[in-house]
Order: structure tokens, then C-alpha cells, then sequence
């Protein structure tokens, strides 16, 4: 009897304790930081709330860049990319690295974040045996004894002396440091939470803090930062983001640098060349505890097939100068995924509603600019679907310059026997009616921006001299941009003297 009581009060322990696991999983970990802030709270509650089921856009930028990155990013998708990533810089002035960005990096973190964009933040370390500022890889000639690159290596002795408090390069490391955490800590008191990632691709060899096992080890300067920017420079609104590149060897293997649950909010990994192999993210998986995991550098977005095959991976960030990468029939495949997520998304704006309420903002906004039709377009006749009257009709070519309020057209028709002729119109985007001549007929057009403001709609009236006395017909055209603005869509709808007619062409920027 009393060994069937103790059996079932062991048995009753277990089912309590799985049941506690199980509540704690479902309603997430806390951030590793102590008191963390409500919004970095907020922030790593709405990572776990989407691991599993959607993934967010994101884009890096260079810090010298004040956001363009991110910019053409927008453009050249078609979707705002939703985490803004950026480097804390560590090069000379005019250097698009430049560390003489942060005091811009601080503003438009702070300009990001208000629109609804998550920061995330990482730096190139300088090395503690040089100041700022630094190359990114060795000079030629460079003395091996005085690193002053963040691509190299320390001498054994040197690291040995970063990790040992009282020591001139330990010092130097805190000062080096510390003047991070300050800008960092004017994000706190700007109440923006920031996915933090120091010393990436840490399994690494090519950066002066990487591939270094044993004692004094990558691990234990990870936790160094970590101390220091916790319990000496207090700072509350980290994420931390602990991040791995691909394993090519042996040594690289993830869990001889993971420095512990209790020092990682989120674990990620940096893939280039569309290696997304199922190893690297099985091992992160078995690392993770249920912890939120992400790509934090790319060069090429994951494809859908990927995320099907991995779906814990919460956002992805391709890295400066690599958007465009990848084309835009392949941007228009992963973007039409409905796991994906971007910042100007309908569902994304829902998913975030409590999130920001909590962080004491508003609803994303919806509200987007028009899109700018102003480039060379050129007739792409494989594509275009011309009817039956065929393509005698379609320009070759359409020079647009569009302005808040005007559009300008120049349109380019083939002529066989002498030059081909171009044709200007001056048209205002409010419906005002512009008197032209086509094929020397009377023609009066308007312009105006559609309803939904994503469309130009077109409408002309022709008074051909052969036709029925006061006999005029319609052209309707309606412009559209598709795969991220690369392509021109233009629907016509007409009324001509040989009968109604409809055409969908197909125009190419150049």
C-alpha cells in the first residue's frame, strides 16, 4: 500500500512537472536580460507568439547609409522589408562602415521602429589592440603583434588578456565596449527594443573574436559582453541574439560555442549561397529549448520549399548590397507565400496591434506611398497579349517621368520608311483634359491616379477625319506595376474604327 501511495505521488510529481514545462513553452520564456524592459518584453513574446507559423522580412543596411538599403529594398521588391538591420561601424569617415554613423544609426533606429520596423543591431568589433577607426580585413604589411582589423586574429596571449579583468587589454575592451552601450542605452531611454547579435558567425575563424575553444574561448567572451552590458552598463532593452555561420568542419560544430539557455534570447544563423541545409537548422532546433530561431544574414532569401521544410525560422535578414540578388520572379514566389510577412501586410499590422499597444503605440499604418511609374520601358512582344487587331498600335517604347501631380510620357511608335516617331504628352493627375493629335486626328486625354492610388488610369477620346461626321472613340488604359516595380502592365480597352479591340501590354524597365 505505501509503495502503491509513493508510486502515485511520483507519478502525480511527473505529470505536474511536464504539465508546468508545457504551460511555460506555451507561454513563453522571459528575456534573458533581468528586468527587461516592457517593451523588449513585448518584443521577444511576439517572436515566440509567430515561430512556427509565419516568417518576418528583413533587410540590413550599412551604417553610413541612414536607411537606403533598406529603401531600395522596398523599391525593388515591392514589399517594406520588417526588421531594419544595421552595424554599429567600425571604418574611417566617408567609409559607408563608417563608426561615425552611430549618432544617425540612434535616429533612424528610433524613425524605424516608430513606423512599425524591428531593429536589429550588430557590430564588427574593433580589436581591442587598436582604436577606432579600423580596416575590415589586414592591411598588407600590417604588424601580426597589433591587430587593427576586425578580420585577423589575436595572439593567444592577447585574447588570454581580453578575458582577464585588471589587464590594459581588458580595460581596453570595456572602454571599447561601454561606448557601444551608450548608444545602445539611448535606444533604451527612446523605449525601442533591439535584437542585439555581438560576435556573429562566432564558429568562425575569420574575425578576430571567433574559433576559439577551451578556457579562454569565443563562449566566454560572449558571456563577457553579456555581463558587462547587464550588470555594468544596466542596460534592459536586449534581445540577444546568438549567431552561427554554416558548419564546414568539425570545429565549427554549434554546441562547442553556445554559451548557454540562460545567456540567449534567440539563435540564428547567417547562410550565403542558398545553403539552407537541414543539418545547420536541425542542430539549432536541438539547441533551442523552443527558443525562437532566425536567419540573420542572407544572401538570398529562403524559398518556400525551405520554410516548409523549416518553419521555426521567425524572420530572415539579406544582408547590404544583396537585394537584388535575387530576381523578382523569385521575389514574387516567396512574397506570394502567405507565411510571409512584411511590414506594409495587412496581417502583419493585426499580428502587431498588441504588441505595439503594450510598447505604447499605434497600429502599424497601411498607408503607403503611390507607386512612381518614371523609368525607360520597352515593349516586351513575348509577353504582351495584342488581340486581334495585333501589335501595329503598341508603342515600342514609353519614357515616363511621373511628379506628385504630373505625368510625362514620351511614347516612341516604329516607323519602317523614316524615323520613329516620338510623341510627348504633359498630362495632369487630376483629370484634367490635355488636347493632342494622334495619326492626325483630334485627341483629348485625361489622367488620374485609381481609387486604390496603385494603378494610372488613362482615358482618350480620337476624332478620326475618315469616320462618321462628329464620330469619336474611346481608349482606356490602365497602368500597373508588377514584380516589384520592374515591370509595366498596361490594359487597353479601345473603340476603333475597325471595331472594339483589347490588349494587355507587357513593358520592361530599362
Amino acid at each position: 500500500m505505501n509503495f502503491m501511495r509513493t508510486s502515485f505521488r511520483f507519478v502525480s510529481l511527473l505529470l505536474l512537472a511536464g504539465w508546468c514545462s508545457l504551460a511555460a513553452r506555451a507561454e513563453g520564456a522571459a528575456p534573458v536580460t533581468p528586468d527587461a524592459t516592457p517593451e523588449a518584453r513585448e518584443l521577444l513574446a511576439f517572436l515566440q507568439s509567430i515561430s512556427g507559423k509565419y516568417t518576418l522580412t528583413g533587410q540590413h543596411n550599412f551604417p553610413n547609409v541612414h536607411g537606403r538599403n533598406s529603401e531600395f529594398a522596398a523599391k525593388y521588391i515591392g514589399k517594406t522589408p520588417v526588421i531594419f538591420g544595421i552595424d554599429m561601424g567600425f571604418a574611417k569617415a566617408g567609409d559607408t562602415d563608417s563608426y561615425l554613423a552611430r549618432p544617425d544609426i540612434v535616429k533612424e533606429a528610433i524613425e524605424q521602429y516608430h513606423k512599425g520596423a524591428i531593429v536589429a543591431i550588430c557590430w564588427h568589433a574593433v580589436p581591442p589592440t587598436a582604436d577606432e577607426p579600423v580596416t575590415f580585413r589586414p592591411l598588407p604589411g600590417a604588424d601580426p603583434k597589433k591587430l587593427e582589423s576586425v578580420q585577423g586574429r589575436l595572439l593567444d596571449e592577447q585574447f588570454r588578456e581580453v578575458l582577464t579583468p585588471g589587464t590594459p587589454l581588458y580595460r581596453k575592451w570595456c572602454a571599447q565596449v561601454d561606448v557601444i552601450a551608450g548608444y545602445l542605452k539611448q535606444l533604451q531611454d527612446a523605449h525601442v527594443p533591439v535584437l542585439w547579435r555581438p560576435y556573429h558567425e562566432m564558429n568562425g575563424g575569420w574575425f578576430w573574436w571567433g574559433g576559439r575553444t577551451g578556457r579562454y574561448s569565443t563562449v566566454a567572451l560572449y558571456r563577457q559582453i553579456f555581463d558587462r552590458f547587464v550588470n555594468v552598463d544596466h542596460l534592459r532593452n536586449l534581445i540577444w541574439v546568438w549567431s552561427m555561420d554554416r558548419i564546414h568542419k568539425p570545429s565549427q560544430e554549434y554546441a562547442s560555442y553556445f554559451p548557454g539557455i540562460h545567456h540567449v534570447d534567440v539563435l540564428a544563423l547567417d547562410v550565403y549561397d542558398n545553403d539552407f541545409a537541414q543539418t545547420y537548422y536541425d542542430k539549432l532546433v536541438a539547441l533551442s529549448q523552443g527558443k525562437p530561431l532566425a536567419l540573420a544574414e542572407v544572401g538570398n532569401p529562403p524559398s518556400p520549399e525551405v520554410l516548409k521544410r523549416q518553419p521555426l525560422w521567425t524572420y530572415y535578414m539579406t544582408w547590404a548590397g544583396m537585394a537584388h540578388y535575387t530576381t523578382h520572379r523569385q521575389y514574387a514566389k516567396i512574397m506570394a507565400d502567405p507565411h510571409i510577412l512584411n511590414l506594409d501586410d495587412p496581417r502583419y499590422a493585426e499580428l502587431t496591434a498588441p504588441y505595439r499597444k503594450a510598447c505604447g503605440l499605434p497600429p502599424v499604418s497601411l498607408a503607403r506611398q503611390p507607386p512612381d511609374f518614371s523609368g525607360t520601358w520597352v515593349l516586351d512582344q513575348d509577353l504582351s497579349a495584342f488581340g486581334p487587331h495585333g501589335i501595329g498600335f503598341a508603342p515600342a517604347k514609353l519614357k515616363v517621368t511621373e511628379t506628385a501631380d504630373l505625368l510625362k510620357v514620351l511614347t516612341t511608335q516604329i516607323r519602317e520608311y523614316t524615323s520613329d516617331l516620338v510623341t510627348e504628352d504633359d498630362l495632369k493627375l487630376d483629370g484634367t483634359e490635355t488636347k493632342s493629335t494622334f495619326m492626325n486626328a483630334p485627341r483629348v486625354t485625361s489622367a488620374r491616379r485609381s481609387p486604390s492610388g496603385d494603378a494610372i488610369e488613362l482615358h482618350s477620346t480620337l476624332t478620326f477625319p475618315w469616320g462618321p461626321p462628329g464620330k469619336t472613340y474611346s481608349v482606356d488604359d490602365t497602368w500597373t506595376l508588377q514584380e516589384g516595380g520592374q515591370v509595366l502592365s498596361v490594359k487597353r480597352v479601345s473603340e476603333t474604327p475597325m471595331g472594339p479591340q483589347e490588349m494587355t501590354m507587357i513593358f520592361d524597365r530599362r
